[in-house]
């Protein structure tokens, strides 16, 4: 998983108590506005812009939140107060060199919130966020299989990290990466899918493949241990696999997912281990938040070193 800064500091929890506004109607009950799912852009005074996510959920009379960054896995919310269709959170650092509170302050307008925060040297950044789609889906129709890598070159392939220019490379058939460098991403896009990919760690390896550049299915040297959502086979700090198949480092293991809108299926090593579970949203590293786009195949290198081979993927039919 990737580790950063800015994007990961995005987070919330409402405060309760019914409270009345100006027109004299209960602000209990106009919590629902902001209630949901948020997919979030953050952007700083160069235009860099950064994805995160939140949701909001009723818990009786509260509302609770859970946030996720552009970094790390979700975190609860720890305080949130929507009043007047403002909504602000604040969220505990997550890194040491930062030590107060990060505090969001948005307003709702129609079905965007936009607002301001400062990042951790106090620099101000914007952020807006609109409601996650549900990314209902009917009944695939499958077209044919494509393979995303020819075993010979970096072909239809490009680099988060364009000034990386060897950071990945083709040895024997094998797409591999040089240590803690940067995450390769496919030069073509999709929305649902199935996608066999075939991968080998060394030991205390990390890496993960992102399904539409925003939903991480984790690889990790785990083997012989209890599953996590932050283990092999899971979606990053969401769902949790049902069992650790997975194999001892230096051995060739593969996935087949099969992602239809939200919903995921992962299958390591021949042994399913999640079946047609719901996303919530983005998990962090992603590249976006534009749920409702399609996105790439992006495989995660900026960590330890990774093989990839037979990377074969089968869209779904245009509807």
């Amino acid at each position: 998983m990737l580790k950063g800064t800015i994007g990961g500091v995005l987070c919330m929890a409402i405060s309760s108590g019914l409270m009345i506004n100006a027109h004299g109607t209960p602000r209990s009950q106009r919590r629902a506005d902001s209630v949901g799912r948020w997919d979030v852009t953050v952007k700083d005074a160069s235009g860099t812009e950064y994805p995160s996510w939140f949701e909001i959920t009723r818990e009786g009379d509260k509302l609770i939140g859970r946030f996720v960054g552009r970094t790390g896995s979700q975190r609860p919310i720890k305080s949130i107060e929507f009043v007047n269709r403002t909504l602000t959170f604040s969220l505990p650092p997550q890194y040491e060199r930062r030590k107060d509170d990060l505090r969001f302050e948005g307003k709702l307008t129609g079905r965007r919130i936009e607002g301001t925060i400062s990042d951790a040297e106090g620099k101000p950044l914007r952020w807006t966020a609109v409601r996650a789609p549900k990314l209902r889906r009917k009944a695939p129709r499958w077209g044919n299989p494509v393979s995303l890598f020819n075993g010979r070159d970096l072909t239809g392939w490009r680099l988060r990290n364009s000034k990386l220019a060897d950071a990945w490379k083709v040895v024997d058939g094998v797409m591999q990466n040089a240590p803690r460098s940067t995450d390769i991403i496919s030069k073509r896009k999709f929305k649902d899918f199935k996608l066999h990919v075939e991968f080998k760690m060394i030991e205390k390896s990390n890496s993960g493949v992102y399904l539409r550049g925003r939903y991480e299915v984790q690889i990790e040297d785990n083997y012989g241990m209890e599953p996590g959502s932050l283990r092999i086979g899971g979606i990053y700090g969401f769902i949790t696999p049902s069992s650790n198949p997975s194999k001892k480092p230096g051995e060739w293991q593969s996935y087949d997912i099969t992602l239809i809108g939200r919903r995921v299926t992962v299958v390591l090593n021949g042994t399913k281990i999640i079946d047609a579970a719901e996303i919530p949203g983005i998990t962090g590293g992603a590249l976006d938040s534009k749920e409702r786009e399609a996105g790439p195949i992006m495989l995660q290198g900026d960590h330890t070193q990774i093989y990839y081979r037979n990377i074969v993927i089968t869209p779904v039919r245009d509807r």
